[in-house]
């Protein structure tokens, strides 16, 4: 078991991916990194995925930035060892097969979104998705951090915080700190959250016992208690 600081870096864009990360609490957001240095994040996982799957397909760099947004915690393996446990396990084949399908969906939803819907409709949408994770009200976002996500300015921000403030979506905003009205930031998201949501749920529904976090054979575990 390893910590998951918020801020901290798990994989960086253009590195090899060197672990596979399987959150227990807290959230993650992918992002991608233009040359310009503008951010969009592309996914959120929590305790539902992993991040670094991608690793079975062989070694290649990452094509995102993985970065904690709320602290918590997660097992962890090398890529390198998930990879052999990968091809001697169908479960694990199935449970990564299922993770993928709901990452597709998680692109395809955010790659539509970010073309067609307004940013204020997006950042409601983002605030769900975050708070589906750590299922808590109380988000550990700043500005900045909701800059990056959309890829807008923090000024940007700071409006549409003021306006969801007025509209009741957001009840108080304090030191990194943002405490939402669930119902009313539905009101005020685009349906992208419900529907990505229910799509999500009806995958993992396809086989509850394989839907929570991989199961590492016991051979992959050193002693440490990290996945080795």
């Amino acid at each position: 078991m390893v910590g998951l600081d918020q801020d901290a870096v798990l994989s960086q864009a253009g590195d090899q991916i060197e672990h596979v990360f399987f959150p227990h609490s807290g959230a993650i957001s992918l992002m991608i990194d233009m040359a310009n240095g503008q951010t969009v994040a592309t996914a959120a996982v929590g305790r539902e995925g992993a991040v670094g799957v991608l690793s079975v397909l062989g070694p290649s760099p990452s094509a995102s930035t993985a970065i904690v947004r709320a602290a918590g915690a997660a097992s962890r393996i090398p890529a390198s060892r998930f990879q052999v446990a990968f091809n001697r396990s169908p479960a694990i084949r199935h449970a990564i097969q299922m993770h993928m399908r709901a990452m597709l969906i998680q692109f395809q939803f955010g790659t539509a979104c970010n073309a067609l819907h307004p940013v204020q409709a997006r950042m409601a949408r983002w605030l769900l998705h975050l708070r589906d994770r750590v299922d808590n009200d109380v988000l550990p976002l700043t500005h900045e951090a909701l800059s990056q996500m959309l890829g807008v300015r923090r000024t940007t921000v700071t409006l549409l915080m003021r306006n969801l403030r007025d509209s009741g979506a957001i009840r108080s905003e304090r030191r990194g700190q943002i405490e939402i009205d669930r119902s009313r930031l539905a009101a005020a998201a685009c349906e992208c959250h419900g529907t990505l949501r229910l799509m999500v749920q009806e995958i993992f529904a396809m086989n509850t016992a394989r839907s929570r976090v991989l199961v590492v054979p016991d051979d992959a575990v050193g002693e440490s208690g990290d996945a080795m």
